[in-house]
């Protein structure tokens, strides 16, 4: 084994290195350091000064802190928070399968990483993590002394408890596929009250980052399976009420673990309430002042809003995006000359501009972003559809083929649809929409043979397609692989880079996995999401979260 210098794992001083030769930027280097177990404190003045020596703990957190210290006189303690966001059903956190059920459950529970909106991994109930030199063992050392807000402590026996609710193939949480580089609770060891180590199969460069996937909040080992009804969790509100499709209301903890700039508990507001509103009935509560938020703004909803006197507009760029996913083990999707002809039949700068303003940006159809760090820029596809005709006549389908395409109506997909059914017909499809509302959708995603899928921020490359494009070790499709495409090259190649530290080195194996993905992968993708935060000026410290994650514990109103 190599030997750690000062404490740090060796690969962290390889990526300083790396940084001083400009040959990768800051904040890459900052993401895997403080992945690799270095402080963010520790991390930032290795990134900022360049040298050869770790900073003392004291000398790297005085600059945060001297920062905190001018900002006391700044917060206003005390006040409401409210947001236009549709409520659907909730039980158990761990199926969890859309970001707005997650931004209901964060605000009472919490989790053991959290992914910042500068897609920077950090400790949250974690106090840190270790990894060894070649990341298949990590060992996670809990804070001492956060309490559930029925006072139980927080133990490593609640993790356990809850990794144990991840793996359980009869809870069908997506968290199985994504941690598919451990064997069960075989690989899971509690080591002491706070201390937990995981065993893993293959190297993984994500784990921390796959803490924070939005289904992983930590429950406390007496979880019965309804979180409506048991709503226990570490966070810095409790639910009050709950009622699907109308409303959910939050108070604010006394005794909240972590504290605000003024040495006192946190949260600072003293309520939150989401009211579940269609998106056009959201647009104008937030122009009539009725909420203050309102959530994942439309690209219609930013052009309605953006200059309108009061409001806060914040954008930021983002892996998410609106995939065309065809089943391949239903007829005609079996045929990859089939999928690839409707791949063709995309202008992806015409349904960018028609979908989302052209706020974007153009992609190929691979589940790969420009914002994750080892992307591989590969040529944009031409809209082809004579090519596409001709490869449907190849596949045998020589007059076309009619085919329904299903979505759901609350975001740009009707746009994208009726774009994808105009493009398509002169390269031989006749596209049949049946467009129904979000949660019509959300009931069937994974069933529909055809479909457009709303696909979430993932801060790295290798987080998503392990979500939804391999087979677990029997072979079946993990919970969120709704196209039930698995590809044993492209499994084996994703392996090679989930275990691969060096950007550059990941880069080309990703180049790899593109271009499977692009020859005979199961989707389409025109474009990458821009997003936008829009809230009241009357609130600070709100982030604008690639993921559309409302982190409310340190927003407060400026104006009481």
């Amino acid at each position: 084994m190599e030997k750690r210098k000062n404490g740090l794992h060796p690969a962290i001083w390889d990526m300083q290195s790396s940084l001083r030769k400009g040959n990768m930027t800051r904040r890459d280097f900052m993401r895997f350091a403080t992945l690799l177990g270095a402080s963010a404190a520790t991390a930032t003045v290795m990134s900022a000064c360049g040298g050869s020596q770790t900073p003392a703990p004291e000398q790297a957190a005085s600059g945060g802190e001297a920062s905190a210290a001018k900002e006391v006189g700044t917060i206003k303690r005390g006040g409401s928070w409210t947001s236009a966001m549709e409520l659907q059903a909730i039980d158990h956190p761990a199926r969890l399968s859309w970001t707005q059920g997650a931004n209901v459950a964060r605000q009472v529970g919490e989790y053991l990483t959290e992914t910042g909106a500068d897609n920077i991994t950090r400790p949250h109930l974690l106090d840190h993590w270790e990894a060894n030199n070649d990341v298949t063992e990590w060992t996670l050392y809990l804070r001492k002394g956060i309490k559930f807000n029925n006072g139980q402590e927080l133990q490593a026996d609640d993790v356990m408890f809850t990794i144990g609710e991840w793996l359980n193939e009869d809870v069908g949480s997506s968290m199985l596929g994504l941690l598919s580089y451990l064997n069960g609770m075989d690989s899971v060891e509690k080591v002491d009250d706070y201390t937990i180590k995981l065993h893993l199969k293959t190297g993984n460069i994500g784990v921390p980052e796959h803490l924070f996937h939005y289904p992983a909040i930590i429950l406390p080992r007496t979880f019965e399976g309804d979180f409506i009804k048991q709503p226990v969790g570490t966070g810095a509100f409790t639910l009050e009420e709950y009622a699907e499709g109308e409303r959910a209301r939050f108070k604010r903890r006394e005794d909240y673990w972590k504290k605000g700039f003024d040495d006192k508990p946190l949260p600072y507001l003293d309520e939150l309430t989401y009211v579940s509103l269609k998106r056009d009935a959201a647009v104008a509560a937030i122009q009539g002042g009725q909420v203050d938020s309102l959530f994942q703004p439309r690209p219609s909803d930013w052009q309605t809003l953006k200059d309108v006197p009061g409001l806060m507009v914040r954008p930021v760029s983002t892996a998410q995006c609106f995939v065309t996913r065809m089943r391949v083990d239903l007829e005609p999707w079996t045929d990859v000359r089939v999928r690839n002809a409707l791949k063709m039949c995309q202008d992806r700068e015409k349904i960018l501009q028609l979908a989302y303003f052209g706020e974007g940006d153009l992609s190929i159809d691979a589940h790969v972003a420009p914002v994750h760090p080892a992307f591989c820029e590969l040529p944009i596809p031409k809209y082809d559809p004579e090519g596409a005709k001709a490869l449907l006549a190849e596949a045998g389908h020589p007059d076309g083929l009619t085919v329904t395409l299903v979505t759901k109506n609350d975001e740009s997909e009707p746009a994208i649809a009726q774009a994808l059914k105009e493009m398509a017909a002169p390269g031989g499809f006749d596209i049949r929409l049946d467009i129904t509302e979000a949660g019509g959708y959300w009931e069937r995603w994974t069933e529909v043979d055809l479909g457009i899928t709303a696909w979430t921020h993932r801060p790295l490359d290798t987080m998503v397609l392990p979500l939804a494009y391999i087979a677990d070790e029997n072979g079946e499709p993990v919970p969120w692989n709704e196209t039930r495409w698995a590809d044993e090259e492209f499994t084996d190649k994703l392996r090679q880079a989930e275990a691969t530290l060096d950007v550059d080195a990941r880069r080309a194996i990703m180049c790899e996995l593109e271009n499977i993905m692009q020859e005979r992968g199961p989707i389409g993708n025109a474009f990458w999401k821009k997003l936008w935060n829009i809230t009241s000026d009357k609130f600070e410290g709100v982030q604008s979260h690639p993921t559309n994650y409302d982190m409310m514990t340190e927003v407060w109103r400026n104006d009481l």
